[in-house]
């Protein structure tokens, strides 16, 4: 039976307990109030709908997920597949194809799949991860350097031909507030770590955007004014044949949101000592991904930098969670409309340092001495990610991986017929015909009569 952690854990609650939850709960919410809005900007939405998925996903998953202390909303990991979706299907594809990929992740729970999906291997994780993290980066170049160069391109390699050609039109502005950022990211961690340096720079960069008028890029200046509060929930209007050109996107969603949650799970379990509930975990993501696109959100999971900033805070029940997801929602209707004298640098700067965090490139670079079967997978997938399609470098890498395990299986378990098979022979039989007939069974294995008496007996 999946039963909620919430459940569990209310049965020995205490007051301190609660004190504590509440109290981590407001800090990360203060936490992901900057990259809410930053990832859905990223992705191609407007600002409100980051907040959406925060808000709305991020209380489904605490209330109804297999961890204690795991926090849901919006990640990096989904920003370069929701551009994706929506070049190519638009919002309502989006939409759709979110709310498809959270049915997935319920069957994947109900059929008890959860502990499956920690065997995805370890290469392709990381070539994805990394690839996702620079392509990140990419994208926040131009709102980082102030470029006046219109839409940016979709293709990677595209993308980098048109900031060079648009380099001159650098605003000085800009980049000195994403510069500025980056100090206080770094330095301000030295004198308080409760509350986040992201945050801080947030504030002060909006407000030396207003006080000095300097000549940049706002929220509100390029989206609008942020709306106060949530909308009502609708379905998104989509025809037949487009659901099914928007399987292969649900798919990877799901497969993307089910491997970081776990994953966050995974990681916050160490920092607790506990045990989370896989299958249950993956319910409450696929709830959590059919209700939020119903208020216009974009795809949710677990977020292990917020989750780890809830341990660290003393958050250890999912009453964190939903206090996390109560302070965005109190944000959104009291202060919603400030939002949107954010500079634009500020926001691609906290995301060039979550890409930084994200692509792991220690790791990366450590994969590169493993063996070379693991850094052909690596490698494979983390170029298709970037040059190519995320959902190709998946299927690719998921493959890749698969044949050079059955490889390596033939050479552990020395089947001299199988490892024949994955070797070119000096002799393919091509100077004697006839040997194939004589040596039906291979060397070591028995006489024809030793085979039929096994026969026999089995």
């Amino acid at each position: 039976m999946l039963v909620p952690k919430l459940v569990t854990t209310l049965k020995t609650y205490t007051r301190a307990q609660l004190f504590a939850d509440l109290t981590a709960g407001l800090i990360v919410g203060i936490v992901a109030l900057p990259l809410a809005i930053a990832f859905a900007i990223a992705s191609g939405v407007s600002p409100e709908r980051g907040l959406y998925t925060a808000i709305i996903a991020g209380f489904l998953i605490s209330a109804l997920g297999g961890s204690r202390v795991q926090i849901g909303g919006p990640t990096g990991a989904f920003v370069v597949i929701v551009y994706a979706i929506l070049q190519q299907h638009g919002l309502d594809g989006l939409l759709a194809a979110t709310m498809m990929a959270g049915g997935i992740l319920i069957v994947l729970g109900l059929a008890r799949l959860g502990a499956a999906i920690k065997f995805i291997p370890y290469p392709v994780t990381i070539g994805f991860t990394s690839g996702i993290a620079l392509i990140i980066f990419s994208s926040q170049v131009k709102d980082l350097l102030g470029l006046d160069m219109g839409a940016v391109p979709a293709d990677f390699l595209a993308k980098w031909d048109a900031f060079a050609r648009h380099f001159d039109s650098l605003n000085p502005g800009a980049l000195g507030l994403a510069v500025l950022t980056f100090v206080i990211i770094l330095v301000w961690p030295k004198f308080e770590r409760r509350i986040p340096g992201s945050f801080i720079a947030l504030i002060v960069t909006t407000v030396l955007v207003q006080l000095l008028h300097i000549p940049v890029e706002t929220i509100g200046s390029r989206f609008g004014a942020i709306n106060a509060g949530l909308p009502r929930p609708a379905l998104p209007h989509v025809t037949l044949p487009m659901l099914k050109g928007l399987v292969g996107p649900a798919f990877t969603i799901a497969m993307l949101g089910g491997i970081e949650s776990l994953l966050s799970a995974v990681v916050s379990d160490g920092m607790i000592g506990g045990r989370h509930r896989s299958n249950m975990e993956l319910v409450a993501q696929g709830v959590a991904n059919i209700a939020a696109p119903l208020f216009g959100g974009i795809p949710a999971t677990g977020a292990i930098a917020r989750t780890a900033t809830n341990v660290k805070n003393g958050g250890r029940t999912p009453v964190a969670g939903i206090a996390h997801a109560v302070t965005l929602l109190l944000i959104t209707l009291f202060f919603g409309r400030w939002a949107g004298l954010v500079p634009l640098a500020t926001l691609a700067a906290i995301l060039v340092v979550v890409a930084f965090h994200m692509s792991e490139w220690r790791t990366f670079v450590a994969e590169l001495r493993a063996p070379k079967s693991d850094v052909a997978v690596l490698l494979a997938t983390f170029l298709l990610t970037v040059l190519v399609d995320l959902t190709l470098a998946i299927e690719v890498g998921m493959v890749l991986a698969a044949f050079l395990f059955m490889r390596r299986m033939a050479e552990v378990t020395n089947i001299s017929v199988l490892t024949h098979e994955f070797r070119d022979p000096a002799d393919d039989f091509e100077s004697d015909p006839n040997a194939v007939r004589r040596r039906a069974v291979p060397e070591g294995v028995g006489s024809s009569s030793a085979l039929r008496r096994c026969s026999r007996t089995a």
